[in-house]
């Protein structure tokens, strides 16, 4: 089981936004700004909490389960979601409002190192 803080919130027309904060799944070695380990915010609009949970799994989070509602979107989360074609976004700093929502794939895809360039000096 994965500990999550996160939380829901139901929207007027019956659908909910399902807030998770998780550990950033290991996809080997992550260069750049990601390359802290720390956790994600995730966040899934769909009809219920256990259709959110279930399009988490099917995504590959396997073990995400949520307990209670201690931390629940925010307004400006929920408008993020609300606005996304894929109504999955996630980004690692939560705190920092300069920091954009990414697809969900973003941040499932392995990284992809380019290969090192050859030194041809050596090989005259």
């Amino acid at each position: 089981m994965t500990k999550s803080g996160g939380g829901y919130i139901r929207l007027p027309g019956g659908s909910v936004v399902v807030a998770l904060s998780l550990p950033r799944p290991a996809h080997g070695p992550r260069p750049g700004p990601y390359d802290c380990g720390c956790r994600v915010r995730v966040l899934v609009h769909a009809v219920n909490r256990q259709r959110a949970l279930t399009r988490l799994r099917n995504l590959g989070l396997r073990r995400v389960y949520l307990r209670g509602n201690t931390e629940p979107p925010t307004p400006d989360e929920i408008t993020a979601v609300l606005h996304h074609p894929d109504g999955v976004v996630w980004r690692e700093t939560p705190e920092d409002d300069t920091e954009s929502w990414h697809p969900i794939r973003a941040l499932m895809r392995p990284q992809i190192h380019p290969a090192p360039a050859a030194d041809y000096r050596a090989a005259g």
